[in-house]
This record gives C-alpha cells, structure tokens and sequence, in this order.
C-alpha cells in the first residue's frame, strides 16, 4: 500500500468524527478513498503503529490496519 492508492474500507469501522455525522455512529465499510500517508517511521526511526495507514476521503482523514483496507475496484 502506498500513498496515491484507491482502496476501499472492507470491515466495518465506526468514527464519531466524520464531519457530516459529528457525535454520532458513522460505519465507514464500502466508502472508497486515496492512501494519503502510511507510517513506518517517526523522526527517521522504524516504528509499527497499530493504524499505520491514513486514508482520505475528501477532506475527511481516518487512520486504519491494513487488513481493513482492500484495493478500489
């Protein structure tokens, strides 16, 4: 997975955070956007976060594992 890629959420991941949905239960399984970042280093040393991967969906940014992100079709 590298920034620029189309994925896809493909399990169930519920934010509270979503600007059209603030404050309440938003399930972002089938929505689609753009790798934004991935992290695997901080200040040039190897790190493995639990949510490595950034994705944007427009303006809207969520961090995921990889296991819940599957290539766009």
């Amino acid at each position: 997975m590298q920034p620029g890629d189309q994925v896809t959420v493909s399990q169930s991941v519920v934010v509270y955070h979503h600007p059209e949905h603030r404050g309440q239960a938003f399930d972002l399984k089938g929505q689609q956007g753009e790798v934004f970042q991935v992290l695997n280093d901080f200040k040039g040393r190897t790190i493995s976060p639990t949510l490595p991967a950034i994705v944007a969906f427009g303006r809207f940014r969520a961090h995921f594992r990889s296991d819940e992100l599957e290539p766009a079709s």
